[in-house]
């Protein structure tokens, strides 16, 4: 890349222009787009099946993540003519978005130099955008409960699942929380994935009420892991797994095995669970896709708990 201004780089026989390369978007540890585009550049054989045929909800930070932000689901109208889109019906209403879908190397570096520091897609894929590929539970800590109590009420869940025959898979969530993935990948519903997933919830708050909340009112938060089950909703996005997250620092949203995610709780060390975009990097030389599984496991959910 050029030190200044404008540059290009090729992805077979497409080009895409990075503008303000040398931009500084994470400024306490002096992160530029140009950082931010090649973690993407390198990720891309990872996040790039996470990706492909979802539609993309972009959150972009222009002028850095201490900056204002804005989310942009309808694909810009500036984009190259080979970026493809999918027009989805969004929400209850009959209006349809045309929203980017990153398909390639290439779209995803276009993106990435909007500055779309968080890659959000919706939990279905374009051709069949009623059916969620997958169920998503988002375990967010009320202060003063951290990450470590995620991990002990993840652990619970997947004991849960497990005997429901359901296997779940984990990510951090790039900033405070616990994502957990319990794969489907056949024919069901998100009215019948997000009933599901709230029954799981209550579940959770009733047989530990002191330490889990399924509410999302954050004045009954406090000291307590919310168990956010409304992400099952087709119109709702969530962070992609190895998506970067604006934070004071570039974390990752970093797929984690239920063995690592143990030892960080039996020696109560967060840090073990904070990945940066290089962490990220150099975990995947050593472990791959941590999360490879969740394309394509198939599972069905069980007609009660």
């Amino acid at each position: 890349m050029a030190t200044a201004g404008a540059t290009t780089l090729k992805f077979g026989r497409t080009s895409v222009t990075i503008s303000n390369p040398d931009k500084v978007l994470y400024p306490a540890v002096g992160f530029t787009k140009r950082d931010v585009i090649d973690y993407y550049t390198r990720v891309a054989p990872v996040i790039l099946p996470h990706l492909r045929d979802r539609p993309l909800t972009l959150k972009r930070y222009p002028n850095g993540v201490n900056a204002p932000f804005f989310y942009e689901k309808r694909c810009p109208d500036f984009r190259p003519k080979w970026m493809q889109t999918a027009d989805i019906k969004s929400g209850k209403s009959d209006a349809r978005i045309n929203f980017c879908m990153v398909q390639d190397a290439a779209s995803l570096i276009w993106i990435a130099n909007l500055a779309s520091l968080e890659l959000h897609t919706l939990l279905s894929r374009a051709k069949d955008p009623s059916t969620p590929t997958t169920m998503v539970f988002d375990l967010d800590p009320g202060a003063p409960a951290n990450f470590l109590d995620c991990i002990r009420v993840g652990l619970t869940m997947r004991d849960m699942l497990a005997k429901l025959g359901l296997e779940c898979f984990a990510k951090t969530s790039g900033s405070k929380g616990l994502h957990l993935w319990v794969p489907l990948n056949t024919p069901t519903s998100f009215d019948r994935t997000k009933e599901f997933a709230h029954a799981v919830a209550l579940l959770l708050e009733r047989s530990d009420p002191q330490h889990v909340t399924s509410v999302m009112r954050k004045d009954l938060r406090g000291g307590k892991v919310f168990v956010d089950w409304s992400q099952n909703d087709d119109h709702k996005t969530t962070v992609c797994v190895y998506s970067l997250r604006a934070r004071e620092h570039p974390t990752v949203s970093t797929p984690m095995t239920w063995r690592e995610l143990q030892t960080v709780l039996k020696k109560q060390d967060l840090p073990l669970a904070t990945f940066e975009a290089d962490d990220v990097l150099r975990r995947i030389a050593k472990k791959g896709d941590l999360f490879e599984t969740v394309l394509t496991m198939k599972q069905k959910l069980p007609n009660s708990l």
